[in-house]
């Protein structure tokens, strides 16, 4: 059975794609979920304006991406932790700490588009990567000052 992939599917095709699946995988799985639409004439245009409107609204959000990227590639966040001896902290500054370190600074970035492989557990600096979008990731500067 031919059908057009309304979302990603992995090993199987990416959206506005026609492809050829088994009928009992298109009746049982992907046309119940919405997946999928069966590929007649009518569906072949409906799926082509959703695509187009997918196209613009995804070229809008990587233009907002780029701008904040814009703007946040000189930001330099300073977190301040407690620590003890040889500079190793109590506790450890996370993605949510960045994130509110951010917020204070008028910048609203979602947590999970933090990419901190793994807490930082010292003072100093380190350079984050932030994924805005999945084309643009911006770095900003951490810096892990002791608490007085």
């Amino acid at each position: 059975m031919q059908v057009i992939l309304r979302e990603n599917i992995e090993k199987l095709g990416n959206r506005g794609d026609i492809v050829t699946v088994a009928d009992g995988y298109a009746r049982n799985y992907l046309l119940p979920r919405r997946l999928a639409v069966p590929a007649t004439e009518a569906n072949k245009k409906i799926v082509e304006q959703e695509r187009q409107a997918h196209l613009r609204r995804e070229a809008k959000e990587r233009s907002e991406a780029e701008e904040l990227a814009r703007l946040l590639a000189g930001v330099t966040v300073t977190i301040r932790q407690k620590a003890g001896e040889h500079d190793q902290l109590f506790g450890s500054v996370t993605a949510r700490d960045i994130a509110e370190a951010l917020q204070r600074q008028n910048y609203t970035v979602d947590r999970r588009k933090i990419q901190l492989e793994e807490p930082i557990k010292q003072l100093g600096e380190y350079k984050v990567p932030v994924r805005l979008h999945k084309e643009v990731t911006a770095e900003i500067l951490v810096q892990v000052v002791k608490e007085e």
